[in-house]
């Protein structure tokens, strides 16, 4: 992926940077934020949508808050910028919040939550997406699928890292199951006509597999009426308060962000908080299980040990999607076979 996006025109940080953030979100078994997003990238870059090299400005800032223009760069550059600028913030006035303006998809949200969280602060992400899910009680795309991240430090035992979408699903594992053939379950989309569907390519508008992302059908939120009240306030939170847009006014593959950074020492001692959280963490765990449940798994766990598993043996990858990079690579002269024959 390095060599692909560098051989397209990006600088050295960000081809470095984004390659981190898809492998890490393969590696943790979050393959809609993986290798699958290397072809939408690309595109995004050909039609320029996304522009290598754009330069971040600070809009307006005050001692605690900030508001950053990502210029239509890549996102997880700026979101990893606007995460460097809430840490430094909250260790000098104890929180930091930092929005982004002209912003592209910034992946997997869990990554700047654990940037947070390793520096044993509190880390809250919002990101506001382009609409591809209807209201509860709709059939009309109308918010996106506005995911967020909480990622919470801990004394001796792992961070909790919550990082899901308002969706029932991301729009990627749609796709990913789109080019995977296989089929998803009731309750994710509904088609053109608000009908359930089990049929992942019943979401998009032909040619299959899309090139470009069209939504014909719609995304449900996730249950229900629950999850339609967290995408309006990530609505206004990531898109309302950082001028990106809202009520389906995002641009496409854009993200309205917001990045908060809690320092803890505002609240409370930080040993004391490690020793809570730890007690919180070692008591779920503890807890009793239902019948057929083999244990209780906290928020983060399962992504954990993914990446534990595949460290070992190694990122699946479908053929669509493998095809797809090698098309890509070839295109751009890249030798992928040579590079992973070394």
């Amino acid at each position: 992926m390095y060599s692909i996006l560098k051989a397209t025109g990006s600088t050295e940080e960000e081809a470095a940077f984004v390659s981190e953030s898809l492998i890490q979100a393969n590696l943790y078994g979050v393959d809609s934020h993986g290798l699958a997003n290397l072809k939408p990238y690309i595109s995004a870059i050909e039609s320029g949508k996304i522009k290598c090299g754009a330069q971040i400005k600070v809009l307006q800032e005050s001692a605690s808050t900030a508001l950053i223009d990502g210029n239509w760069g890549f996102g997880q550059i700026s979101c990893k910028k606007a995460t460097e600028i809430a840490i430094n913030k909250a260790e000098k006035n104890m929180v930091g919040v930092v929005g982004i303006s002209h912003c592209n998809h910034i992946g997997r949200l869990g990554l700047y939550a654990e940037m947070i969280a390793k520096k044993d602060m509190i880390g809250l992400i919002y990101a506001a997406s382009d609409p591809s899910v209807a209201p509860h009680g709709g059939m009309k795309p109308m918010f996106g699928t506005n995911p967020f991240s909480y990622g919470f430090p801990a004394g001796k035992e792992q961070p909790i890292i919550i990082d899901f979408a308002t969706a029932a699903v991301a729009e990627g594992k749609i796709r990913a199951a789109l080019a995977g053939g296989e089929k998803i379950p009731l309750g994710w989309i509904i088609d053109k006509n608000g009908n359930p569907t089990t049929n992942p390519a019943d979401l998009y508008e032909p040619p299959l597999p899309p090139i470009q992302i069209k939504i014909l059908g719609a995304q449900l939120p996730i249950g229900g009426y629950k999850g339609f009240g967290l995408a309006i306030a990530v609505d206004i939170i990531g898109g309302a308060l950082t001028n990106t847009g809202c009520d389906g006014d995002v641009p496409e593959f854009a993200n309205g962000t917001m990045v908060q950074a809690l320092n803890i020492e505002a609240f409370c001692p930080l040993e004391e908080y490690r020793k809570r959280v730890d007690k919180l963490i070692r008591d779920v765990k503890s807890a009793p299980i239902a019948p057929g449940v083999k244990e209780i798994m906290l928020p983060g766990e399962p992504e954990t040990r993914t990446r534990e598993e595949r460290l070992k043996s190694g990122i699946p990858v479908p053929e669509i999607t493998w095809k797809a990079t090698l098309d890509i690579a070839k295109k751009y002269g890249v030798d992928v076979e040579g590079i992973l024959s070394k």
